[in-house]
C-alpha cells in the first residue's frame, strides 16, 4: 500500500456556473502519513541543468507519482539563473564553484528558484497526480543560515544552514504533501540568502533521519568500463577519483554524495530517472 495517499488523483467531477463556462476541479484522496522508523522519508535532489528540459520535468513528474514512499524533492536552478543574468547583464562570478551573490544577484535568484523553476516544478507533479507544494526556506523560516564565509573570499548573500525546523516538512508529509524546496533562505533578522541546493537537501536530510539523499541527474550512477556500480564507500569513491575512473562531471556529484556521508546523512544515492522508479543507482555510505 502506497505510504501516501495524495499521490494518485481521483474524483473528477464539473461545477457549471452559468451556461456556457464548465469549470473542471482536480481533488485528490486523502490518507494520513505517520511518520516511523519504518517509513521514512527520501530526499530527492534535482540539478538545475535539466529542470529547463520539458521532457524531463514532465518525466520527473511520472517518477515522483510512482513512487511508494514520502518524498521532499529539493532543486537548484543555476543554469536559469546564469542565462538571466547575461540577460540583465549582470556578470557571474564564483568562488570555489559557489555563486557570488550580491543584491542584484539575489534577486535574479529569487525570481528563478522560488518563481520560475519551482512553479513549474509543482505544475508537471500535480498533473502527474502528486499534491505537491512549492515553497523556499524563507516560507515559515523552515530552513534559517547564517552567512557563509568563505576563506576564497566574500560570497555576498549565501548562506549557511544553521537549522531546519522538520515539524514544517513532517507536517506536510503527514497530510500527504510533497514539499518542493527552493534553497532560498531565512537568514538573521529577515534576511534572504541563496543556498547551494546540495547543501540544503543536505541539511534537510541531516535532520529528517532520511532514509536516503538522493541526487538525480542525467547518469544512471558511476560506471566502470560501462558497468553500473551499486554500492561504494567514501574511501572508494577517491580512490577511483585517484585511478581516473571517476572523472569529469561525475567527480563534483560523487563529492556531493560524501560530503552528505560526512555530515550524518545515513546513505546517498546517484541515479537517473529510471534509476528512481526502478531503486537502481550507485549508493554511497560513509
Amino acid at each position: 500500500m502506497s505510504c501516501l495517499g495524495l499521490r494518485k488523483p481521483s474524483d473528477f467531477y464539473e461545477a457549471r456556473t452559468g451556461e456556457a463556462r464548465t469549470r473542471r476541479i482536480f481533488s485528490f484522496a486523502s490518507s494520513p502519513l505517520r511518520l516511523t522508523g519504518d517509513n521514512t522519508v527520501q530526499i530527492i535532489k534535482i540539478g538545475g541543468n535539466e529542470l529547463d528540459d520539458p521532457t524531463f520535468v514532465d518525466n520527473l513528474g511520472q517518477a515522483v507519482a510512482a513512487l511508494t514512499e514520502p518524498v521532499i524533492l529539493v532543486h537548484g536552478g543555476g543554469k536559469e539563473i546564469k542565462e538571466l543574468q547575461i540577460k540583465l547583464g549582470i556578470e557571474a562570478q564564483y568562488i570555489d564553484g559557489l555563486r557570488v551573490t550580491d543584491a542584484e544577484s539575489l534577486a535574479v535568484v529569487k525570481m528563478v528558484l522560488a518563481g520560475r523553476v519551482n512553479k513549474r516544478l509543482v505544475a508537471s507533479l500535480v498533473a502527474a497526480g502528486v499534491d505537491a507544494f512549492g515553497m523556499s526556506g524563507v516560507d515559515r523560516a523552515s530552513i534559517r543560515v547564517e552567512k557563509l564565509h568563505h576563506p576564497q573570499g566574500d560570497l555576498g548573500l549565501v548562506g549557511r544552514v544553521t537549522f531546519v525546523r522538520t515539524e514544517v516538512f513532517k507536517h506536510l508529509l503527514e497530510e500527504g504533501v510533497t514539499p518542493v524546496l527552493s534553497p532560498i533562505c531565512y537568514g538573521p533578522d529577515g534576511s534572504i540568502f541563496n543556498v547551494n541546493a546540495d547543501h540544503v537537501a543536505m541539511a534537510v536530510a541531516t535532520a529528517m533521519a532520511a532514509k536516503v539523499l538522493v541526487f538525480v541527474s542525467n547518469v544512471p550512477g558511476v560506471l566502470r568500463q560501462g558497468e553500473l556500480l551499486p554500492h561504494l564507500t567514501a574511501a572508494e569513491v577517491e580512490q577511483l577519483i585517484a585511478d581516473k575512473i571517476i572523472v569529469d562531471g561525475m567527480i563534483p556529484k560523487v563529492r556531493s554524495a560524501t560530503e552528505a556521508v560526512a555530515a550524518g546523512v545515513q546513505a546517498v544515492k546517484i541515479t537517473n530517472l529510471t534509476g528512481l522508479q526502478a531503486g537502481t543507482g550507485t549508493t554511497i555510505v560513509a
